[in-house]
């Protein structure tokens, strides 16, 4: 199977962010999103309204950049975006929002929304699918050729702890408080085609093997393979899937950065001459499992014989290694704001502090993560 790859200009910047439509009023989901999605594309035409799209459930809207060449210029699309969609929102006293899950709602009281591709997933799926209310932040690098997109996939695989633990934001799920810094990344592992990536060699092993997934009925397209990073052929871009949804627009933007700066680097390390480690499959997945269990205050292991490192650790040292790119790349601010959210703490344990605060009421959650949303930074303290 061929499967053409539209090479990108290196380390342009695409940004995808999943949103939830909260009443101002329960703090449940609401499914409002086919109604403003109609009045924004009759307010600003179809261009501009593509840059906000439906998901599974109808108490969802992604919103989408286009090819960036910075992180600033990716977060102000994103933000340009985000202020149409709140003002259309809050006409219907609905309220704009992220974390990796909802604290409050109820898969089994949300719409799946009316389309061919979700029916079919529902169809296939069942109960796995029908359980996906979680949110996420997928970041798109570009890279010049398919000849990269393999090697730098799976040289990222060792950073998958990294920015599951910075994007941790779900510990609650159905109202109740799951131990998880990340309960989404469990629950979206659940679907066969989703969790860590296949180690593949190089473009041919991955042509190779999503033919076989679909000479087999496993999968249709390839697009209905959601690995946490996976790489993405009609964009050119390898996608980092892996992240929770981030509350803020700042979090948003240092998870960016840091995406941005470690795929340039890859690429030069590549044109230099140089190979791309591989970790192995099992410590991925092992460190994987930590980040989603402890975020921040995980200790992920760092060689095969066992030795251990926290991952906070790792990355007070990726962001000073990582510098220079990030001045070169114009997002050193973005990137340093990594360090911003390990002294503020990932969004779960603010979560989770917001609960305490207010004696378990997770509508207190809700209302802390609402005016996070607002703020566009972690509000801490209040």
């Amino acid at each position: 199977m061929q499967i053409p790859f539209s090479s990108s200009a290196s380390s342009s910047l695409g940004i995808e962010w999943e949103l939830q439509l909260v009443d101002q009023q329960t703090r449940q989901l609401r499914g409002e999103a086919t109604a403003i999605l109609e009045e924004l594309r009759a307010k600003v035409g179809e261009r501009e309204a593509a840059k906000a799209k439906h998901e599974l459930f109808e108490s969802t809207i992604e919103v989408i950049t286009g090819v960036c060449g910075s992180v600033g210029e990716a977060t102000a699309d994103l933000a340009g975006t985000v202020s149409l969609l709140r003002d259309l929102a809050e006409r219907r006293g609905v309220a704009l929002m992220c974390s990796g899950t909802h604290p409050l709602s109820d898969y089994t009281h949300q719409r799946i929304t009316d389309d061919i591709r979700y029916s079919r997933l529902v169809s296939q799926m069942q109960w796995l699918a029908r359980r996906l209310l979680i949110f996420g932040v997928h970041v798109h690098v570009g890279v010049r050729s398919p000849d990269k997109a393999m090697p730098i996939m799976n040289a990222l695989m060792a950073h998958i702890p990294h920015f599951l633990a910075l994007s941790a934001s779900s510990p609650y799920w159905l109202g109740d408080d799951t131990g998880l810094a990340s309960s989404r990344s469990q629950v979206f592992a659940s679907l066969p085609t989703a969790g860590l990536p296949y180690p593949l060699e190089d473009w041919a092993g991955f042509e190779t093997f999503m033919g076989t997934l679909v000479t087999s009925g496993t999968i249709e397209t390839i697009r209905e393979v959601w690995w946490d990073i996976r790489p993405h052929p009609n964009f050119g871009t390898v996608e980092l899937r892996i992240c929770d949804g981030l509350p803020t627009l700042m979090e948003v933007g240092a998870v960016a950065a840091l995406a941005q700066c470690l795929v340039d680097r890859m690429n030069t390390q590549i044109d230099r001459g140089y190979s791309l480690p591989r970790p192995q499959r099992w410590l991925v997945q092992e460190n994987k499992w930590r980040a989603a269990r402890y975020g921040l205050d995980a200790q992920i292991m760092i060689d095969g014989h066992g030795a251990v490192r926290s991952v906070r650790d790792d990355l007070v040292d990726l962001v000073e290694d990582l510098l220079p790119v990030a001045h070169r790349l114009g997002c050193a601010r973005e990137l340093s704001d990594v360090l911003v959210i390990l002294e503020a703490g990932a969004s779960y344990t603010r979560q989770r502090a917001a609960a305490g605060r207010a004696d378990g009421d997770l509508a207190r959650v809700v209302d802390t993560l609402l005016e996070e949303m607002n703020a566009g930074r972690p509000v801490v303290g209040f």
